[in-house]
């Protein structure tokens, strides 16, 4: 009998031996924080899709590694810097965590460790982490390819305001300047 395993509860360890597999979609508003990145009324985002990945790898002269791989993605409607109007952002996170016994390891291994070291636990919230890693893939700047409307980038365009030449603030000090003699 196969072992059923709950994202938001998962046995890590477990999961990880078992060569363990989960996967599923859910609507965007099931994800508090990243629903909050989104602009609208999100009718154009699509659900959350993620899937999870438990395996070992052996190391020599100790247990064999813990590792949890994890794939999401969705895409969000966000605020485009240029235009400022709603544009659709594909966000997709691909990452790995090689999984310890104890805070104290995880430290010690941070630095020198190329992948994400993370702590097991029996009760590990595997879908906060799925949400954590989409919003730190989220674009710095969304932006559209090519915005749908024409995008006033400088004060020189005929569509902005007339802006009057003006003085330069310091220049009625020169007045005050008195002549050097020589």
């Amino acid at each position: 009998m196969e072992k059923k395993f709950a994202p938001s509860h998962l046995d890590v360890k477990a999961f990880a031996q078992g060569a363990g597999e989960l996967s599923g979609a859910s609507p965007l508003m099931q994800w508090t924080r990243l629903s909050l990145e989104q602009v609208g009324g999100g009718d154009e985002a699509s659900p959350v899709q993620w899937r999870l990945q438990g395996r070992t790898e052996p190391t020599s002269g100790a247990d064999d590694e813990i590792w949890l791989d994890l794939d999401a993605e969705v895409d969000l409607p966000m605020q485009c810097q240029r235009c400022l109007k709603p544009v659709l952002s594909t966000v997709f996170a691909e990452r790995s965590f090689r999984f310890v016994a104890d805070e104290a390891t995880a430290a010690a291994l941070d630095d020198e460790a190329e992948e994400d070291i993370l702590v097991l636990n029996r009760e590990f919230d595997a879908l906060a982490l799925v949400e954590d890693e989409l919003i730190m893939a989220l674009p710095l700047v969304p932006r559209h390819e090519v915005c749908p409307e024409a995008v006033v980038m400088a004060v020189s365009d005929p569509d902005v305001a007339d802006v009057q030449e003006r003085p330069h603030p310091f220049a009625a000090l020169a007045s005050l300047k008195k002549p050097s003699s020589s």
